[in-house]
């Protein structure tokens, strides 16, 4: 199952306060159970000294994702009290992408048990009118992320 929040709305819980992703100009492309899509345009400010994507900003666009993606955007009861945070992430960077690129990170849920899950991200770059090819684009980073439950302070 898949929706995408009105405009005017939050598309999920946690973004209401989430100044980084506002800063970053993520969209919210798509939501699941234990999936989430998001993208955004590559600005100048995101590059590093090479000219190139900053790494940071690659792995904050695809930890955005993981969040959205491991945090229930309806949660039930039992899920109320709680919060799902990273444990811990390996990313690999495989190609450069360059300002004006459309970015986009994809989430998936590989396993998930008690309190611990493990979930994929695959980063894309392309040009702003191919992104909505499949695969948005070329294969620019790959990120494995471990979440951990936890009750909210």
């Amino acid at each position: 199952m898949s929706d995408v929040a009105p405009a005017h709305t939050p598309a999920h819980p946690i973004l209401t306060d989430d100044y980084a992703t506002e800063w970053m100009g993520l969209e919210v492309l798509s939501l699941g159970d234990g999936t989430a899509t998001v993208a955004t345009t590559l600005r100048r400010e995101m590059l590093n000294g090479f000219g190139i994507a900053h790494g940071g900003m690659i792995f904050a666009i695809a930890d955005s994702a993981f969040a959205l993606a491991c945090n229930p955007h309806t949660p039930d009861e039992d899920q109320a009290g709680t919060i799902t945070v990273a444990a811990g992430v390996d990313v690999n960077f495989l190609a450069p992408a360059h300002v004006g690129e459309r970015i986009t990170a994809v989430a998936a849920e590989r396993a998930h048990s008690g309190r611990s899950g493990l979930y994929d991200v695959q980063v894309f770059a392309s040009a702003p009118d191919r992104a909505s090819e499949e695969p948005p684009g070329r294969l620019i980073a790959e990120f494995r992320g471990r979440s951990r439950t936890i009750p909210k302070r």
